[in-house]
């Protein structure tokens, strides 16, 4: 007994550690049990992701004299999921669908993202029609079948997707939600015919009506395994031959970590987990500040992120597109990318990050991503072989950021290159001086931005000048001033360890697992324990998934819901205890509510509502994930020697100021006037004039707007 009490003090001294990837730099970081926070940030390995991850956390390891065998998990974001949708280099995929319903990857729905730009091309479907195969049969609504699945036909068409030597193999039949038995046939045909291919499976991923959201869900989900199993399996290897301990996990599009076993099956799950991991850490920080209303704003090297915080909850959706330019959930903007029918973190993405490439179109206006210099070769001033301009290299000329290295001194910068391009690739071809052109461009990245923040405020009912923005990422903090005051916010926060603030979110992030299925019933045709009974099946299936014991789990528990005649339906949390206490009247008065606040208006008591689909979460406790200490604070962490002032250039109004260059812990005790530069190891801070910057309690930089702007 005492041995066993021994072992597990050992294993709650054991250290977990996160690691988060993103298009520019890998950030690593440890947080104790008092909250003392540690980091490393270095460039990402786009050749081998797991390089770097693996080289941080030793390194890291190594300042904190640990050994990596006291690691008792890893916690990961990535963004191989996304990068592979996003540069189209997924695996090659075929889909097997019902007869008749070959093109609906191609047909999408009526919805354009620009109504007004006749010349939109919708992107081509990530799987060619032909490699799009037909079978014969058919099940109706009710979950009956209409034609069944005959054997020859199968194995017909499992031997042409074998000839077409595709790696992914998609399979969706129409209503397969009400009855899985065709696609589960299939499915063992194929993993029987071809071993090394990746079989999805809608029952198994969205086991929900709507065929084009289903069909494109499960195509994403086979598109992106093969690259996710492989660098999930090098990762796991690569840790293993390092000496780290520990399991490892990896945060969920939902913001829940998972792992790594599961998300090799689902990783359609991954797509948006790093975005998803800073927003935790936001939620987590909103609580510990006491600041309930907040816009994250994560902007990285290659793109910018946004979400929203309201009352201290998350917002959560299924209705997601990513690509197309900028990847969102919103009813009001659609058609854009593909549909990805998940459970995720409400974030809109754009092509904006540090590393975002710099070009004029064909009128001589200034362009600002998508495509990014990424790490390798990275922004010109990188010296690492770089050749077109970047935000970074702007940046750098306007005097934001330091003209001789970031990073601590880890990541040297050629101040002159970054001058040369912005004055030959920009400046010249425009008739303007260098510093008017690179702040042409930072205007146009924070406008970029811009979209990303409205996407998930204003296009929702919501004031941005109501919200206090958490700005975070390499480069939130140099943006996001400037873009508070075009949105009239009147407060910016910029958490410690902002620059690694999403490998933060991956610490205080639970281990979660979602599951839903159809429910298309009219809500005043149930009872109380007909609601029960869909939901306990899915607490099931959550548990199984989980392997945890019931009383390790607590669960919560949604329902989409929507007025007969709607296209559309809303996501409504179901408190505990709430059927059997209102029964559906208590339902229906959530639904309303939530109707209202989203579009407007109401109809009490005049339309019928229905039930759409039921959801459950279920969230172990103590599985690895979730400690969450009661305060933040810095560890050691050495940094480069700054200079007293330089010259910053604030726009065509102010010219440039002689600004002071300080640290962080130079701001504490008082509240200091714009503008400043505040200077650390994970990023940079640009405080403009007219701006107030001070510490909180907990060391994060509150920036003061007032009426300005």
């Amino acid at each position: 007994m005492a041995e066993g009490q021994e072992a597990a003090a050992r294993d709650r001294r054991r250290y977990r550690i996160a690691a988060d990837i993103g298009g520019t730099f890998t950030d690593i970081a440890f947080l104790s049990e008092e909250g003392v926070l540690a980091t490393r940030k270095l460039p990402s390995t786009p050749d081998d992701y797991a390089r770097a991850v693996v080289t941080g956390i030793l390194d890291l390891l190594a300042e904190l004299r640990t050994s990596p065998a006291e690691v008792s998990a890893v916690l990961h974001g990535c963004t191989v999921a996304t990068n592979a949708i996003l540069e189209g280099k997924g695996a090659p995929t075929a889909l097997i669908t019902t007869q008749g319903f070959r093109d609906v990857l191609e047909l999408r729905r009526i919805r354009v993202p620009r109504l007004y730009d006749p010349l939109w091309v919708k992107p081509e479907p990530l799987v060619p029609r032909e490699r799009r195969f037909e079978l014969a049969e058919r099940i109706a609504a009710d979950g009956s079948v209409v034609r069944p699945v005959e054997a020859a036909e199968v194995d017909a068409v499992v031997e042409r997707v074998g000839r077409a030597g595709v790696e992914a193999v998609a399979v969706c039949f129409l209503h397969s939600y009400a009855n899985p038995a065709h696609e589960r046939l299939v499915g063992e045909r194929l993993r029987r015919a071809l071993p090394g291919v990746f079989v999805s499976l809608s029952t198994d991923i969205l086991p929900e009506f709507r065929e084009y959201e289903r069909t494109s869900t499960t195509v994403i989900n086979a598109y992106v395994g093969p690259p996710v199993t492989a660098y999930v399996g090098s990762l796991v290897e690569a840790m293993s031959a390092a000496g780290i301990g520990g399991r490892l996990l990896v945060m969920q599009s939902s913001g829940g970590m998972l792992d790594s076993a599961t998300v090799m099956e689902r990783p359609a799950y991954i797509v948006e987990c790093g975005p998803a991991a800073g927003v935790m850490g936001a939620a987590y920080l909103g609580r510990l500040i006491g600041c309930a209303n907040l816009i994250t704003l994560d902007m990285g090297g290659t793109t910018a992120k946004a979400s929203i915080i309201e009352d201290h909850q998350l917002l959560k959706t299924d209705e997601y597109e990513v690509g197309g330019g900028i990847s969102l959930s919103s009813r009001l903007v659609k058609g854009a990318g593909y549909a990805l029918k998940t459970p995720v973190i409400d974030i809109s993405e754009v092509g904006a990050g540090g590393g975002s490439i710099v070009w004029l179109d064909k009128s001589g206006q200034i362009k600002v991503g998508p495509r990014s210099a990424g790490a390798v070769p990275g922004p010109v001033c990188y010296g690492l072989g770089g050749s077109e301009p970047t935000v970074t290299d702007a940046n750098v000329v306007l005097g934001y950021l330091n003209p001789g290295a970031l990073a601590g001194g880890t990541v040297a910068i050629d101040a002159e290159k970054a001058r040369r391009t912005i004055a030959e690739r920009v400046a010249a071809p425009l008739g303007q001086t260098l510093f008017e052109a690179a702040y042409g461009v930072h205007v146009i990245a924070n406008a970029n931005m811009m979209r990303a923040v409205k996407a998930v405020s204003t296009y929702r009912g919501r004031d941005p000048a109501e919200f206090v923005l958490l700005a975070f990422g390499g480069n939130g903090g140099v943006h996001g001033v400037e873009l508070a005051r075009a949105l009239r916010m009147q407060r910016v926060i910029v958490p410690i360890g902002a620059g690694v603030f999403s490998a933060i979110g991956l610490l205080v992030a639970e281990v979660r697992f979602d599951q839903s299925r159809a429910f298309l019933r009219h809500l005043s045709a149930l009872s109380p324990a007909e609601i029960e009974a869909a939901f306990a099946p899915l607490e099931e299936q959550v548990l199984a998934k989980l392997a945890r014991p019931r009383a390790e789990v607590s669960f919560e528990r949604a329902m989409d819901l929507r007025y007969a005649g709607q296209a559309f339906e809303l996501t409504v949390a179901v408190p505990e205890g709430l059927i059997a206490r209102d029964g559906t009247a208590g339902l229906a008065e959530l639904f309303e509510r939530e109707h209202e606040r989203t579009y407007g208006h109401r109809f009490p008591d005049a339309k019928a509502i229905e039930t759409v689909a039921v959801r459950v979460a279920g969230i172990a406790r103590g599985a690895g994930g979730g400690e969450r200490p009661a305060a933040l604070r810095y560890g050691a962490t050495a940094g480069a020697a700054r200079p007293a002032s330089r010259s910053v250039y604030f726009g065509p109004e102010l010219g440039h100021l002689e600004t002071p260059i300080v640290s962080r812990g130079a701001l504490a005790g008082g509240r200091h006037e714009g503008p400043l530069v505040i200077e650390e190891y994970e990023g940079t801070v640009l405080v403009p004039p007219g701006a107030r910057v001070s510490l909180d309690g907990f060391g994060n930089a509150v920036i003061d707007l007032g009426t300005s702007g």
